[in-house]
């Protein structure tokens, strides 16, 4: 079954963040206002495939409430590409989505991510795509990248198009922008036109500077895309998919329990310490914002050292 093809139009995805959308948020925005699709953070499969391997499962955890859910993958050996996307058809995952767009300069000086891009990396981009498909025929394979490397490149949405995707998420930036300038919106609507001549069936999502469901499906309807990823949105909003949103008038009270549900599922879920306490962190400025007080208490947060000195915190 093509999970693509069972969303609503517009569809609203979580965007993949690095040490942000691990299962324990997910769960925590499913029970919020999720989206129509959920996506893991970034696995690299040369690390699944290697003595890395069970650090970077954890990666790969998710339950039941945080479907439809794609799982996210990057790196370089097309091998390791088949295998992982073997392993995780086996996994019971919804879709399989290659990152060609992280712009972190490590990345893309071994040659990954948004270097795929580059005219001399096609190749291998190719490649890795078609080792997916190898390792893992029956498994929806989608694309996410960028608008271009140093500039706008329509030729490289044009190459992808070509592998008839099951669909391509823009992010409306090229690598060299980084997220320093505001999301261009109207080259990803040029992408979603030349998709309808080129692969009708792929479903064009955008992404960039998204703050508000109701903002998305306006830049859906103007710009004709499918569905509209949200990342760095989610921290304005936790319940920002929902049709109206209630966060704006929560109280303190509501907004620490919140966090304090975090943290709990967060303790029960790394119980080995898989994940370090201070990925908790970054949490803070969602849920510990907009009340008296909220920047002294965030301060306080940010200085514990265990789960259980955040919830004394908290509760």
């Amino acid at each position: 079954m093509d999970i693509w093809d069972e969303l609503p139009a517009p569809f609203f995805v979580l965007a993949p963040m690095d040490d942000v959308t691990d299962t324990v948020f997910r769960q925590v925005i499913a029970a919020c206002a999720p989206p129509d699709l959920f996506f893991t953070e970034f696995v690299n499969v040369d690390a699944l495939q290697s003595q890395g391997r069970e650090a970077t499962l954890k990666r790969l955890k998710f339950t039941d409430t945080e479907r439809p859910i794609i799982a996210q993958v990057w790196g370089l050996n097309p091998e390791n590409f088949r295998k992982s996307a073997a392993d995780i058809a086996a996994m019971g995952y919804d879709g399989l989505d290659l990152n060609f767009g992280c712009p972190e300069k490590n990345v893309v000086k071994n040659g990954a991510c948004s270097a795929l891009i580059r005219p001399e990396n096609r190749e291998r981009a190719l490649e890795i795509i078609q080792a997916c498909r190898e390792g893992a025929p029956a498994l929806p394979l989608s694309v996410k990248t960028r608008l271009g490397f140093s500039e706008v490149d329509l030729s490289w949405h044009e190459l992808l198009l070509g592998q008839k995707l099951n669909a391509l998420t823009i992010h409306g930036r090229t690598r060299k922008q980084m997220s320093k300038v505001p999301a261009d919106w109207d080259v990803i609507g040029r992408i979603a036109e030349m998709r309808t001549s080129l692969s009708p069936a792929t479903k064009i999502v955008g992404n960039g500077d998204v703050l508000t469901r109701q903002q998305g499906e306006e830049l859906a309807q103007k710009h004709g895309v499918d569905g509209i990823m949200v990342g760095r949105g989610i921290f304005h909003d936790p319940f920002l998919f929902a049709p109206n949103s209630p966060w704006g008038s929560m109280s303190k009270e509501q907004k620490t329990a919140l966090y304090a549900k975090h943290v709990k599922l967060f303790a029960d879920t790394w119980q080995q310490n898989e994940r370090k306490i201070h990925t908790l962190n970054k949490f803070c400025k969602i849920y510990i914002n907009g009340f008296d007080g909220a920047k002294e208490l965030r301060e306080k947060l940010m200085a514990a050292n265990s789960t259980d000195e955040l919830l004394e915190q908290l509760v």
